[in-house]
């Protein structure tokens, strides 16, 4: 029977090339879902989710989506110039507090987040969701620590991105 022997040189490089492999795919994918929806729709993944959270027919304040997204007030200060300006998000103000700022979708943004592509995120929050209870927080906890050993503990993506435009940052000691 012939077995295999790996010097411990390639014995500790097969794990590192197979966990650097599957990040590449993440990668990957994330990019491609990216151009698929900026070609179908005109909008880069953060603007689809900022505008997925104001998808219920109500107001919402620009702090309140922000902290639901996890991003910053300068952040959302662009993506709310950038939707605006492309007629999928109207804003209004306050009536009692003028410095208050309401956001809602235009009949435009409806209609663009109904053909805009499920993508990554809605297939991995399916495949996430039917995972056990154990298994989802033993990929927490992975995906946690892959984080801290790129240094990127303190980034907060509300998005799957691999262009660093598309990541948003959360301001220190926010």
């Amino acid at each position: 029977m012939n077995t295999l022997v790996l010097e411990p040189s390639r014995a500790v490089q097969a794990p590192t090339k197979t966990a650097l492999s599957a990040l590449r795919k993440i990668l990957r994918k994330t990019e491609l879902n990216s151009k698929a929806l900026m070609r179908e729709t005109g909008l880069t993944p953060s603007q689809l989710i900022f505008m997925q959270l104001l998808d219920d027919g109500l107001e919402h304040t620009a702090g309140s989506v922000a902290a639901r997204m996890g991003i910053t007030q300068a952040t959302t200060t662009a993506l709310i110039h950038k939707l605006e300006a492309l007629n999928m998000v109207a804003r209004r103000k306050g009536q009692t507090d003028r410095r208050q700022v309401w956001l809602s979708l235009t009949d435009r943004g409806r209609k663009i987040l109904e053909i805009a592509p499920d993508g990554a995120h809605a297939q991995f929050h399916d495949a996430f969701s039917n995972l056990e209870e154990w298994e989802q927080l033993m990929l927490i906890a992975a995906l946690e620590r892959v984080a801290s050993m790129l240094d990127a503990e303190d980034d907060a993506a509300a998005v799957l991105a691999s262009d660093p435009v598309l990541a948003p940052r959360v301001e220190p000691g926010s």
